[in-house]
Formats: C-alpha cells, structure tokens, sequence
C-alpha cells in the first residue's frame, strides 16, 4: 500500500518532471501498463495504453506551451490527485483550465490517470 507521503512526494517529482520536460523521470514513475484518459474530442483526448504512450501524450501537451501551476496536490488512501491551473496562448487560442489529474497507484507508481477538465469545449478547441 502507498502511503500519504509516498504519494504526496510521487505528486510533487511528476508536476516537476512535466514542467521541466524530464520524459525519463515520468517514465520511471509509471507501470509499463500504465493508462491515461482525458475527456474531449482533440488530438490529445481519449485513453493510451503503456507507460510509453503515457509519455508521449506528456510530452505532445506540453508541446503546445502550456504553463503547469500547482494549485494542490491531493492524497487519498491509496491514491494521489494533482489539481492544476493550466494556460496557454496561440494567436487563434487561449487555454485557461482547472483540472484535477487523478492518479490511481500500485506499488509506489502510477498505474492509471484520469483527467477530470473545467472546460473540455475550451480544450478542443486549443488541442486542434
């Protein structure tokens, strides 16, 4: 079982590798079966399978620019959640959502991710 503090440290070291860009760091963070569904109809929206593909789809959000502000990150029994302010601007778009990332964990990793959005129609229309 993950303790509270194993998983507000495991919150913190994933928030900090997304926002530095540390693709590896994420890796290590993941099971190799690990899951990461996020609601809408965009280039980054639905479920990838595999600690790999969870990789890339960091790595595709971030390409776009996005700023990553902590608001929270919240523990559960066995799980974590990171509650997160994200913007970003393009000439044709502004991004400016709360999320909550929830991550189910298994032995100290993240097995599964949830994204729960303030504004999907906002993000289909950022992540074109």
């Amino acid at each position: 079982m993950t303790t509270t503090t194993t998983a507000h440290d495991l919150g913190r070291r994933f928030h900090a590798a997304l926002t530095s860009g540390d693709w590896p760091a994420i890796r290590l963070m993941l099971h190799d079966d690990a899951t990461w569904t996020l609601p809408g109809d965009n280039t980054v929206s639905g479920t990838v399978a595999g600690a790999d593909a969870v990789v890339e789809r960091a790595r595709k959000i971030a390409s776009y620019g996005l700023s990553f502000e902590l608001l929270h990150i919240l523990v559960s029994r066995e799980n974590m959640a990171l509650s997160l302010h994200n913007t970003a601007r393009r000439p044709d778009a502004i991004l400016d959502e709360y999320l909550t990332t929830v991550c189910r964990l298994r032995d100290d990793r993240i097995a599964g991710i949830e994204t729960y959005l303030s504004d999907v129609p906002g993000m289909n229309a950022f992540f074109v």
